[in-house]
């Protein structure tokens, strides 16, 4: 068996994870059970080293929340390649579920499970108010990791089970910072410190303490041009950090 092999056998069986925690009801938002803080992984070498999570902690003040992700290689090391368009386009992610309510950073209350994640994506711009790599202009920012807020729901047809929800603008309870796409994406524009095997982000939500998480990385796909599924599915899971979407993890007060 060769290592892309390997790869890619993980990536089944973490899709098949996924599938499972949507059957038995994971992501439910009911209360947690678990008391612990930290989550701790163990090194999977079926796992591209920069998706590996061996550890992940979330911690609050009350306005502001912090998200660490610790990783067996060098996190951010490994980007989508660029196809020139944004219909098919991957994005790669490192990515929180919670079970803070959405309500927390601006969209309605109780509308599906609010996941921070920190991604990159080369073939479009969602973040037109923030200009991350700092050449005056904000609309070619997308391989530089950044930050959303965005609100999964279950979706069988996407091959890890979930999709980023559809929502109409205009219509739906949005926050001020939500880019220009029909779903329930944030912009907020905190950028993430990304440091070796590393990452963490820092940003304001409401609602955050004692609240239930799990982290995880993964790939999503921009549906094609014409199709009728969702705009924006989870395609795969690398790797989930407590191996069964449980949330074991509990965002602490500082």
């Amino acid at each position: 068996m060769t290592n892309k092999d390997k790869i890619t056998g993980g990536a089944v069986a973490r899709r098949g994870l996924v599938m499972a925690a949507v059957v038995l009801g994971s992501w439910s938002a009911g209360p947690a059970t678990s008391l612990a803080h930290d989550i701790l992984s163990p090194v999977n070498q079926a796992v591209e080293p920069p998706f590996d999570i061996i550890k992940s902690s979330a911690t609050t003040d009350g306005r502001w929340a912090s998200f660490m992700m610790e990783l067996a290689g060098k996190s951010g090391s490994i980007v989508p390649e660029a196809t020139g368009a944004f219909r098919g386009a991957e994005v790669y992610a490192y990515v929180w579920p919670t079970k803070i309510d959405p309500s927390g950073v601006g969209f309605a209350e109780g509308s599906g499970i609010l996941a921070l994640a920190i991604t990159a994506h080369p073939d479009f711009d969602d973040t037109p108010l923030h200009d991350e790599n700092g050449d005056g202009d904000p609309a070619n920012d997308g391989k530089n990791w950044h930050a959303h807020w965005a609100v999964l729901a279950e979706d069988a047809a996407c091959g890890a089970g979930f999709k980023v929800k559809e929502i109409s603008p205009g219509r739906d309870l949005v926050p001020a910072t939500m880019p220009d796409l029909p779903i329930a994406l944030d912009a907020p524009g905190q950028s993430p410190l990304l440091n070796d095997n590393s990452l963490k982000i820092t940003l304001p939500v409401k609602g955050a303490e004692a609240a239930a998480f799990d982290a995880m990385t993964a790939r999503l796909t921009v549906s094609q041009e014409g199709s009728e599924g969702a705009l924006l599915c989870v395609t795969q899971a690398h790797d989930v950090a407590s191996g069964d979407l449980s949330f074991p993890g509990i965002i602490m007060n500082k």
